[in-house]
């Protein structure tokens, strides 16, 4: 037994230092300093002050290039740009021939504002609005995912107002879970339609005038890091995709198999591996093209989190540092009003530091545990507990990696007012300013002051 569990030990992966691997691949060190393209950080919050994220155009660029290497003839790659929506993303994706993927009005707007064709939309997700339904229809998207037969019903309803047709894929939430980091699938959900009710859901929707049912949609987990995960995952899709198709008079046009590639933030947690991918993408096409159900479906995959996430870091300055009953806090001045998921506060339910450091004070070899700490008042306002950092003193440049995906986006800006920060894209070697800083004007903007000159005498009416 004991020989057992030592070779079960031998065989497990070391821990990773993630940001030392980011700065390897990604950037580079120079004179102690993380550099992005060749740029300092010190230059970088000199530039554009502090706090900020910053995002290597080349790290973007390359990943995208190699998951577009990695897919079968067939194959569709699209960008889900609730990841990152920065208009630069958006137009780069569309440059490399990436399609949309969006799951609300605002997103859809800012996909048709970055100039992406219609047809190269697919909207998703739970809680579409009869006003996002309607944009949908009337922009004329590519293909609408449909989560439920009311919300199928709403849809040709407005088709038909319109005069129009629309593509339309059926969600589907499987009984059995492919598993993943965050597993989606095989339990309650408000995702998709359940495979139990399948039968039920294409009975109505099939006789829906002005929906062309295509394909099917699953996405049963998000931050996989395990290829075989995938495998079963798309070998799921194919059995789902195989029955809907035998309900239907054509083969069927689409497979959206979803994203769920992850990308490793703590040190027991390994890159995906993407030869292992390319296998996998290859024997799901290889079935495809043997199954006359499905052999001329497009299969699209929807990475979001891959392509952009190892491409940014969030830059901080440090204010002061104090200590407090044996423990050393380092206070920045930005927090998690601006980095959610860096405090742990963004699902995770044991909150783990996400890849950090001090970006000034790299390859220093004395290292201290530390608490980081943001401005707001709150405990929750933590972006590193116990870290393993140098010395620090105020005007140090705090570094959190793993920051171009699900960072600022989906961050409560709002909260004690602190004004939201810049993005800035380094794009061969130069720094370009792609979204600006908050202004303390800009928390006027959508207020509006009521008139309360009518309404000033107690014995007024009500308005």
């Amino acid at each position: 037994m004991s020989n057992h569990n030592e070779t079960q030990k031998a065989a497990k992966p070391p821990p990773c230092d993630h940001a030392a691997r980011l700065i390897e691949t990604n950037f580079s060190v120079n004179d102690r300093q993380l550099h992005i393209s060749g740029i300092s950080v010190s230059e970088l919050v000199e530039a554009y002050g502090s706090p900020l994220f910053v995002y290597d155009e080349d790290v973007v660029r390359n990943r995208v290039e190699t998951v577009i290497d990695l897919l079968p003839p067939d194959f569709k790659l699209y960008y889900s740009i609730k990841a990152n929506p920065n208009a630069f993303f958006l137009k780069l994706m569309l440059e490399k021939g990436v399609g949309l993927e969006v799951a609300s009005g605002g997103e859809l707007f800012q996909a048709l504002h970055a100039g992406c064709p219609a047809e190269r939309i697919i909207f998703a997700g739970p809680g579409k609005t009869v006003a996002e339904l309607r944009a949908a229809v009337a922009a004329g998207i590519g293909e609408l995912h449909v989560e439920s037969i009311e919300e199928a019903i709403t849809l040709s309803r407005i088709c038909e107002e319109a005069a129009t047709n629309l593509n339309i894929s059926l969600r589907i939430n499987p009984i059995d879970a492919a598993g993943g980091a965050m597993r989606m699938g095989g339990r309650p959900s408000p995702f998709g339609i359940d495979e139990e009710t399948l039968d039920e859901a294409f009975r109505h929707i099939i006789k829906l005038p002005c929906l062309n049912l295509a394909g099917i949609h699953l996405f049963m987990g998000t931050q996989i890091l395990d290829a075989e995960i995938l495998l079963n995952q798309y070998r799921r899709a194919l059995c789902l995709a195989r029955e809907v198709a035998s309900r239907m008079e054509t083969p069927l046009r689409s497979i959206d198999f979803g994203g769920g590639w992850g990308t490793p933030y703590f040190p027991n947690e390994q890159c995906l591996d993407l030869n292992r991918v390319r296998s996998v993408l290859e024997q799901i096409h290889s079935e495809l093209k043997q199954d006359p159900l499905l052999c001329h479906a497009q299969s699209v995959i929807e990475p979001g989190r891959f392509l952009v996430n190892e491409a940014g870091v969030y830059l901080s300055r440090v204010t002061r540092v104090k200590q407090s009953r044996g423990k050393t806090f380092v206070v920045i001045d930005g927090g998690m009003h601006h980095h959610l998921a860096a405090s742990g506060n963004l699902g995770q339910t044991i909150k783990r530091n996400f890849p950090v450091a001090m970006a000034n004070q790299l390859n220093c070899n004395e290292k201290i545990a530390t608490e980081v700490v943001g401005p707001l008042c709150t405990p929750l306002d933590t972006l590193a507990r116990g870290a393993m950092l140098p010395p620090t003193e105020p005007g140090d440049i705090f570094c959190v990696f793993q920051s171009g995906a699900y960072a600022r986006t989906s961050s409560p800006h709002d909260f004690l007012s602190h004004p939201p920060p810049p993005e800035v894209i380094v794009r061969q070697g130069t720094p370009h300013l792609v979204r600006r800083r908050g202004e303390p004007t800009d928390l006027l903007l959508d207020q509006i002051t009521p008139d309360y000159a009518n309404t000033l005498d107690g014995n007024q009416d009500e308005p």
